[in-house]
């Protein structure tokens, strides 16, 4: 068969080298047996046509890595293990899911496998476990395959759809606003100077700004070859959604709020004075300018906006410490992580982290960008990464998924957590070195997080539509009531809320109302 001349990119040396092997493990849980799956004509279908599954990874005679096309035995990717009656099923499933992370997959083959797991456990009655090399490509690339191979199982003839992203507006009028650079000028100096403390941060945080170690770093030489234990947990999109209306932010926002106070809960349980300790998470960018999925065909097109490979970034996010908000007020957390993400976009930082890696690359290769990366890596505490999966129930072969999640292995972190949108659930997936956390009580905390946002986003709306009707009814005694809870945060959360209601309505409104 010819061989493939193309040179690896960048970042797929960046993520295949002597410092850095990252896989991403993708796992379908089906609804029903898969004894009579075809998987292997499945798969043979869906990968063949793709070079990165029919290619291995050499080095030429000027030491340029490059791909390879070679002769593919299907077969020998997809792994049915067997596993013993005689021991919990539970056990055998976390041991193998836990063995295929840590296990480096053989350079001679292309970089991926699957494994057939046909014993039922208590999430499915059969399951599929994709592992692909990170140098193959990235999550959107791997989610990508996966949808353009799945098909709706309620209808296979209609397309699966997504939860739509809504675009903020606030911009729409500067072009014909007479006040246009008195507007633009302060919003240019705040990037410019987002974008060069973030960026100057993130210079540090991979040279020597590291951070303490907690119950949720072990800062332990070698971490990411030890085992780990994968656990989830799920919360309903409808609630999440509730929260962010409510509090007027975003679902990233709220979900990475509950993360964050969860893990501070968790590390106050674990260790009272960690409760104040540095804590920082690297969260994973698709720089794409994309918001849908394409298809296998479409990425593979040399102009695609979605183009296959590699295209991503990190930036750093600062997990709030309980000592900076009352632990009576866990909605700081949500609106805290919505404030930095918020600054991160108003940010050219990711863009400028990436073009530093890419000089470095040509400067010094391949070795001291991977190295770099590593202690970048080795010096947060997490890292986070989310995907957007579709809204109705998928299906392959005729065989219903259940659910699917992914993670990350390879990192040279205690925690990684990974977040993926199925069936109106987001399920979160905790990749935890194993000995190190106790994961169910992590998984015990996130749980009461999010219980205690839900709860305290219930009592700020209603709250606030308590003073909507004394603003309108007696706006003296609002005033007194403002001037005196003033300085009680739920207080302040809640005149938030409620200039956003008030907003709704006009004075003379309010007045006809008032009279009623």
């Amino acid at each position: 068969m010819e061989d493939l001349k193309e040179p690896v990119s960048p970042t797929g040396q960046f993520l295949e080298s002597d410092f850095l092997n990252l896989y991403i493990i993708g796992v379908l849980e089906f609804q029903v047996p898969i004894h009579n799956l075809p998987i292997v004509s499945l798969v043979r279908d869906a990968f063949h046509c793709i070079p990165r599954f029919t290619s291995i990874m050499v080095v030429d005679q000027k030491g340029v890595k490059r791909w390879k096309r070679v002769e593919v035995k299907f077969e020998e990717h997809i792994i049915e293990p067997k596993f013993s009656d005689a021991m919990s099923m539970e056990k055998q499933y976390g041991e193998y899911l836990s063995g295929i992370a840590m296990e480096k997959l053989p350079k001679n083959k292309p970089l991926w496998e699957a494994h057939i797991i046909k014993y039922p456990t208590k999430n499915a009655a059969g399951t599929v476990i994709f592992k692909f090399h990170h140098a193959i490509g990235d999550g959107y690339t791997i989610m990508g395959l996966l949808l353009s191979s799945l098909q709706r199982h309620d209808d296979p003839s209609l397309p699966l759809s997504f939860p739509s992203k809504s675009s903020s507006s606030s911009n729409k009028d500067y072009n014909s606003n007479k006040l246009f650079l008195l507007k633009i000028l302060p919003k240019l100096f705040s990037i410019t100077f987002n974008s060069i403390v973030d960026f100057g941060w993130s210079v540090m945080k991979s040279t020597f700004l590291e951070d303490d170690e907690t119950p949720i770093r072990s800062n332990v030489e070698g971490v990411e070859f030890l085992p780990i234990t994968i656990s989830h947990i799920s919360f309903s999109i409808h609630h999440i959604k509730e929260i962010k209306s409510k509090l007027g932010v975003t679902i990233n926002d709220v979900i990475t709020g509950i993360i964050f106070y969860g893990i501070r809960l968790y590390m106050q349980d674990m260790d009272y004075k960690s409760r104040k300790l540095k804590s920082t998470a690297m969260a994973i960018v698709n720089t794409r300018n994309v918001k849908d999925y394409h298809t296998v065909q479409d990425m593979l097109k040399t102009n695609a906006k979605g183009v296959w490979g590699n295209h991503i970034s990190y930036m750093h996010v600062s997990v709030p410490k309980l000592q900076d908000y009352p632990i009576s007020n866990p909605l700081q957390f949500v609106k805290k992580a919505h404030n930095s993400i918020k600054r991160k976009k108003n940010s050219f930082a990711t863009i400028l982290t990436e073009k530093l890696l890419r000089m470095e690359h040509k400067l010094k290769g391949s070795e001291e960008v991977s190295k770099n990366i590593h202690r970048t890596l080795r010096n947060s505490s997490l890292l986070i990464s989310n995907m957007v999966g579709p809204m109705e129930q998928m299906a392959l072969a005729n065989h219903p998924i259940k659910d699917l999640f992914f993670t990350l292995c390879g990192l040279p972190q205690s925690l990684v957590v990974t977040i993926l949108s199925y069936m109106g659930m987001l399920r979160v997936t905790l990749a935890t070195e194993e000995g190190f956390i106790d994961e169910r009580k992590l998984v015990w905390n996130l749980n009461k997080a999010f219980e205690e946002i839900l709860h305290e986003a219930e009592n700020v709306y209603h709250t606030a539509a308590l003073f909507r009707r004394l603003l309108f009814c007696c706006p003296p005694f609002f005033v007194l009531t403002s001037s005196v809870f003033c300085n009680d945060t739920r207080t302040r959360l809640t005149f938030v809320t409620l200039r956003k209601l008030k907003g709704s309505f006009s004075l003379e409104e309010a007045k006809t109302k008032k009279q009623v």
